[in-house]
């Protein structure tokens, strides 16, 4: 019960301090955080902000590229206008949503993908994280065309099954490519941000993470659903959780 009272309390603190910011959700804080530890983003960027809803990391982005930068956000969800972002309504999985977000841009690289997307929850969490994990995929292929040599990239992850294989395949278009867990979420989450930095663009007809994903799910000892008779594998996850100021 005292851990339950301590947990709510901090995320009382988070949604108290994004109001009293002017944040639309607690989430922006984690993009400042982010932000803060790994120094993604600088004035004058072009941005990309994935499932943008309610608009917190745009506001954030918005604030760190400046008045000479630009931020664009898509998501299914209709957002209250961000001044200074440009949002749309729309699949980031669909063609038509990519050339509209592609035409907005108005250039044919960016600088910074930022993405806190997250699909429709059918609460089965098996179902859902694999379905969170294809999500990200799907943003990586249209995202690592249009990102910039030098460019960074953070999106969301749910820790689960087939997080490692979707690592291993970022990893080779990154210089650098992290875990990294905010002190703005709740502790009772799974979620942890993959940092990727410093864009190595790939070239060749295996450079999609997708259907690669798919194939390493497809695979995996035993597939998607697990088995008595299959060893445990240890894992490289790790998280490292700051104190709430």
């Amino acid at each position: 019960m005292v851990d339950r009272w301590v947990m709510q309390h901090q995320q009382d603190t988070w949604r108290k301090q994004a109001k009293a910011s002017g944040y639309r959700a607690r989430s922006a804080f984690k993009l400042k955080q982010i932000q803060d530890r790994h120094k993604l983003i600088e004035y004058g960027d072009r941005i990309l902000d994935v499932g943008c809803h309610p608009g917190g990391w745009s506001q954030v982005a918005v604030e760190l590229v400046g008045k000479h930068g630009k931020v664009v956000g898509v998501d299914l969800k209709s957002c209250t206008p961000v001044e200074g972002a440009t949002l749309i309504i729309g699949n980031i999985t669909e063609a038509f949503t990519q050339k509209v977000v592609l035409e907005t841009i108005e250039s044919e690289q960016i600088d910074v993908v930022v993405s806190d997307i997250s699909p429709d929850i059918t609460g089965k969490w098996d179902i859902d994280q694999t379905v969170s994990l294809e999500l990200v995929a799907a943003v990586f292929d249209f995202a690592l065309p249009i990102l910039r040599k030098g460019g960074h990239f953070v999106t969301k992850l749910f820790q689960g099954v087939g997080v490692e294989e979707l690592i291993d395949l970022v990893k080779p278009h990154f210089m650098t490519v992290k875990r990294f867990s905010p002190t703005a979420s709740r502790n009772t989450s799974s979620e942890v941000f993959l940092v990727c930095k410093h864009h190595k663009p790939k070239k060749g007809p295996d450079w999609k993470i997708g259907p690669q994903f798919e194939n390493a799910l497809q695979t995996r000892k035993g597939g998607m659903d697990p088995l008595d008779d299959v060893a445990s594998v240890k894992s490289t996850f790790s998280i490292r959780k700051k104190r709430t100021p």
